[in-house]
């Protein structure tokens, strides 16, 4: 939807790029811009750039791109509207009327309110109605005090099909909505039920207090143990963490994952108030960059089965990635942290915490799974495994001492580890740009979000002359929009571009690039403030635009293979055109 233009040039001035992204990023200060690491992909060095003169970002390594608005929408999981509001309440303005009738933003806010009643719900059956001692018991059982119970809002589904779906249902919220919130599924005979009966009930929070899902646990029974919402429009359980609304305000710069309800509930109450756990899935890249913004280092807490142990292996690799340093602890006489604190107590814990192992000497220990290390064929194939995990380390003063230390305790020559683990990084390093040098040859980026540009590159340059031409000069937009039409830009997306930029002018409605916003996804408009950046330091003139308007109406040539063309050369190329006329 459409806000008024003052509103918006209000609400970007009052919420400058760089003071909003400092609260998720760190921000380096480089001659007129700024730098930092990329939040919406993995990097060891920053490739994202914070224009301070427009308001605007561009990461050179994703291509994510675009004002604050789309930083928000990005890095919040927002749409246009909401993050609208997002940047409106973080300073106090007002949202205009006309917002308040946007259908997405409406569906969004009527599931918030269904899982707040439903929470109350839960909580209330827990705490007050005989259905829920069988709740009481159980977190009873498991050590919980009121307090606690209180804290994270816990609660019971009675073992009734119906009963919350009939108490929403006199609460006004139709049977599409229950549906839409996940809180209740259909049967076949078009009835709708429960989707959780007899479990007790975690309600799922994020970032501003919203109950935006549950997850329920099986007191006795059949069927699964936990049973967790599936995805809503205002919930992606591979983009949230349990508890992290919690674990934010801790003044740590270090976070436990736990792997489970409980056992971050133990911990907190033990009094540990920066720890979280995923939902129900093995952590993910969105979560690992999530607890990247809020932590330096984080503890692995993961019980020591098998599955637990694998689990950590994974997610030691994701956040690694995103430059976050991990530990993991042992739990010696104990499954997992809620029994270990149970039967050793919080001291001990703390304990625990602070002597936490590092990543490498876990995944040292991992190499000798399912190996006999006695025998040489075992020790070849343990130390074969040791030197990928040697060659993951980007400190080489780590690296040293980790590779002295295995050749002593393994009796083997460290020049000859030094060797091998060298060679691994040379052949990884060789791989990486070998890559890279083939996603640029193959146009790999520009294709994911033009298709069109790498078959018609002379067209697809031709078009971006043209935008980034009006973008600048939408005075002159009358002019060149009698010149050509949409309908003769190739690629479907500029095609859109130009088109939506045309009109916007028409109505008074541009202002720059970004006035584009509200028609474009958050990801489009990366590609769109691509087009502005590659083209910011290239001299295009209305005698370049007229010729970039010639190619697309009657170009005959495709003798040459422009496609690998700077735009500089791309230039000099149209003027040769020109020349020959």
């Amino acid at each position: 939807m459409a806000f008024p233009d003052q509103f918006i040039l209000e609400l970007k001035q009052n919420n400058p790029i760089d003071n909003v992204m400092s609260s998720y990023v760190s921000l380096i200060r480089r001659g007129r811009n700024c730098v930092c690491l990329c939040p919406f992909h993995s990097e060891k060095s920053p490739s994202c750039t914070v224009y301070l003169d427009n308001n605007s970002f561009y990461c050179f390594g994703c291509g994510t791109g675009g004002d604050v608005i789309t930083f928000v929408m990005k890095i919040e999981n927002l749409d246009y509207v909401e993050a609208i509001k997002f940047l409106a309440d973080r300073v106090g303005m007002s949202m205009p009327d006309e917002a308040k009738n946007n259908e997405a933003s409406r569906i969004k806010a009527r599931v918030l309110e269904i899982n707040r009643t439903a929470a109350r719900f839960f909580y209330d059956t827990l705490t007050r109605s005989p259905e829920g001692e069988k709740g009481r018991r159980y977190f009873a059982e498991r050590q919980l005090s009121p307090a606690t119970i209180t804290k994270y809002g816990l609660g019971y589904a009675p073992d009734d099909w119906y009963k919350l779906s009939n108490f929403l249902r006199s609460k006004g919220f139709s049977e599409e909505e229950l549906i839409t919130a996940n809180l209740c599924g259909r049967g076949r005979n078009g009835g709708i039920f429960d989707s959780f009966r007899d479990r007790v009930m975690f309600p799922i929070i994020d970032l501003r207090g919203n109950v935006i899902a549950f997850g329920g646990r099986i007191i006795d029974g059949s069927g699964p143990k936990y049973l967790n919402s599936s995805d809503t429009p205002v919930f992606k359980k591979s983009r949230n963490l349990f508890s992290l609304n919690y674990a934010k305000k801790s003044e740590e710069k270090r976070l436990i994952l736990a792997e489970g309800y409980m056992d971050v509930i133990a911990i907190n109450q033990a009094g540990f108030e920066n720890v979280v756990a995923t939902l129900g899935t093995a952590l993910t890249q969105e979560q690992a960059r999530l607890m990247s913004q809020y932590a330096e280092e984080v503890i692995i807490a993961y019980d020591s089965d098998g599955a637990g142990q694998n689990a950590t292996h994974k997610a030691i690799n994701l956040l690694s990635e995103v430059g976050v340093r991990t530990k993991i602890i042992h739990m010696d006489g104990a499954k997992d942290p809620d029994e270990y604190i149970k039967k050793f107590g919080a001291a001990r814990f703390k304990q625990l915490l602070d002597k936490s192992g590092g990543a490498i000497e876990f995944e040292l220990e991992k190499c000798k799974n399912g190996l006999n290390i006695d025998n040489d064929d075992g020790k070849i194939e343990y130390l074969k495994r040791c030197v990928n995990v040697l060659a993951d380390i980007s400190s080489p003063i780590e690296r040293e001492v980790y590779i002295g230390r295995l050749a002593e305790t393994n009796r083997v020559n460290k020049d000859m580890l030094l060797q091998q683990v060298e060679g691994t990084i040379k052949r990884r390093i060789n791989k990486a740009k070998s890559q890279e040098w083939t996603e640029i040859r193959t146009f790999q980026k520009q294709y994911k979000s033009n298709p069109d540009s790498y078959r018609h590159p002379k067209e697809y340059k031709a078009e971006v002359g043209i935008i980034a031409f009006v973008a600048a000069n939408p005075d002159e937009a009358e002019y060149i929009s009698q010149r050509i039409a949409p309908d003769h830009f190739v690629t479907d997306f500029n095609r859109k571009v130009y088109r939506v930029m045309i009109e916007k002018i028409k109505n008074s409605a541009f202002s720059d690039i970004h006035s584009l916003q509200s028609e474009f996804t958050a990801d489009e408009m990366g590609k769109i403030t691509e087009i502005a950046i590659n083209c910011k330091d290239v001299n295009i003139n209305k005698t370049a635009v007229d010729d970039f308007i010639n190619i697309l109406i009657s170009s005959d040539d495709n003798s040459v293979d422009i496609k690998d063309m700077s735009n500089d050369a791309f230039l000099k190329y149209i003027q040769n055109l020109k020349n020959k006329k």
